[in-house]
C-alpha cells in the first residue's frame, strides 16, 4: 500500500481544495478572457431579467472585469501549484504541511469573507433575502464561498482528519 504523502489534507478536503476550488475560480478566468467575455461577466455578477447585456463597457469597466478575473485566476494558482509543492516537498512532514495550509486556509478564509460581504452588500435590497432569485454567478459569489469557507472551518477544527500542528501542545506535534 502506498503511503499517503499528504496526509494534511485528506479525503473531501483534497478534493474539495486541491481539485475543485481551484476549477471553479480558473473556469470563471477563462470566461471573461475567451468567451463569453467581460460584458457577459459584468452583466451577470447582479441577476436581471436580461439574459444579455444591453450596452457595451467602457473601458475603466473591462479592464476591472480583467483584473477580477486575474484574482480568480491566481487563487486557483494558489490552490493548484501551491498546495501540490506543499505535498511534494514535504511528503513525510505532515505538520508543517499542516502549518503552511493553515496560513495559507486563514489567508484564504479571511478573502472568503470579505469577497461574501462585499457581493452581499452589493445586491439590490429586493435580491438580498431572495436566494431563489440568485443567478449562478451570484449564487457562486455567495453561496458557494460560503461553503468553501466552512470547510476551511472544519479542516482548523480537525473534522474528519487528523491534526499534525494546529490543536497540538507545543513541541508535541504528531509525526507519521
Amino acid at each position: 500500500m502506498a503511503q499517503d504523502t499528504f496526509p494534511a489534507l485528506p479525503g473531501f478536503y483534497r478534493f474539495l481544495f486541491l481539485y475543485l476550488e481551484p476549477m471553479s475560480t480558473f473556469t470563471p478566468a477563462v470566461m471573461v478572457w475567451l468567451y463569453p467575455g467581460a460584458s457577459w461577466f459584468h452583466h451577470q455578477l447582479i441577476p436581471s431579467t436580461s439574459p444579455h447585456p444591453t450596452t457595451a463597457l467602457e473601458p475603466r469597466t473591462t479592464m476591472a472585469i480583467w483584473q477580477l478575473s486575474n484574482c480568480y485566476f491566481l487563487l486557483g494558482l494558489i490552490s493548484s501549484l501551491v498546495f501540490r509543492a506543499v505535498r511534494d516537498a514535504l511528503p513525510n512532514n505532515p505538520a508543517a504541511q499542516e502549518r503552511i495550509l493553515g496560513a495559507s486556509f486563514l489567508a484564504l478564509g479571511i478573502a472568503d469573507l470579505t469577497h461574501i460581504i462585499a457581493s452581499y452588500v452589493g445586491l439590490p435590497s429586493e435580491l438580498k433575502y431572495s436566494p431563489s432569485f440568485w443567478n449562478s454567478m451570484t449564487h457562486g459569489n455567495i453561496t458557494v464561498v460560503v461553503f468553501l469557507f466552512l470547510f476551511r472551518v472544519a479542516w482548523y477544527a480537525g473534522l474528519g482528519r487528523t491534526r499534525y500542528y494546529f490543536g497540538q501542545r507545543a513541541g508535541r506535534a504528531k509525526v507519521n
